[in-house]
């Protein structure tokens, strides 16, 4: 990530605890950062601390819906798992408030990955013993899904470099080294196909027959066919 912000524009000096390698305010006066979609523009348009907040635990609150639901998967009908629930909700609660307090971007960042790690984990053991030919889904989500996170990174540990080389190339080809531009459009790809995965699970395990379709021969759809017979 970069240091300090480089410039200052309409929402005043930076108060969160990340500014990530975007040049700051380079595309209008505005937006902080100006690359990314409606999720988290409240952060990037100020970079200011309770707009990173607004940004940073959601993914800790949707991750552990994703968590329950694949854990769900497999259950009757109308059935609450109680102390999975409780849990998640205290997990969510623990991490809002030590966060809030020590301000620490690695302890967030911490957190989310064991949430994902064991995503991971559950989705491979879906894939591997219980429905093997959804491994193509389950698979893709995951690969893309790491793929961001591989670009973040990039633009995390060379983000000087990635800078002075956006100066000496034409802005159309600049753009396309924004990599955590790219983190947003990978994870949110993979995270609606691991969506896709989670719903293909349940619904099969609740003896519909989903099928994946593609709107345009493009973007990925469960359509559902008729309740099987008992």
């Amino acid at each position: 990530m970069a240091p300090a912000a480089d410039r200052e524009g309409y929402w005043g000096p930076t108060t969160s605890t990340l500014d990530w390698c975007e040049e700051n305010y380079s595309v209008t006066w505005y937006i902080a950062e100006f690359l990314v979609g409606m999720g988290s523009w409240c952060f990037h348009m100020t970079l200011k601390y309770e707009m990173q907040l607004l940004d940073e635990l959601p993914m800790i609150y949707s991750c552990c819906i994703f968590v329950y639901c694949m854990f769900e998967c497999f259950k009757i009908k109308n059935s609450v798992n109680y102390h999975l629930l409780f849990t998640l909700v205290l997990f969510s609660l623990i991490v809002t408030t030590v966060y809030l307090k020590v301000k620490e971007p690695i302890f967030h960042q911490v957190m989310y990955g064991m949430l994902v790690f064991t995503l991971v984990l559950r989705s491979i053991y879906i894939v591997t013993w219980v429905y093997p030919w959804l491994r193509g889904l389950g698979y893709t989500s995951l690969g893309i899904f790491l793929l961001g996170f591989l670009f973040w990174n990039i633009d995390n540990i060379f983000c000087d470099s990635l800078r002075n080389f956006r100066k000496k190339v034409p802005p159309i080809i600049g753009i396309t080294t924004q990599f955590h531009a790219w983190w947003h459009i990978l994870t949110g790809l993979g995270s609606y196909l691991h969506i896709l995965f989670s719903l293909y699970t349940r619904t099969l395990y609740l003896r519909y027959r989903p099928k994946v379709k593609f709107i345009f021969g493009i973007w990925p759809v469960i359509l559902f066919e008729p309740l099987r017979k008992h």
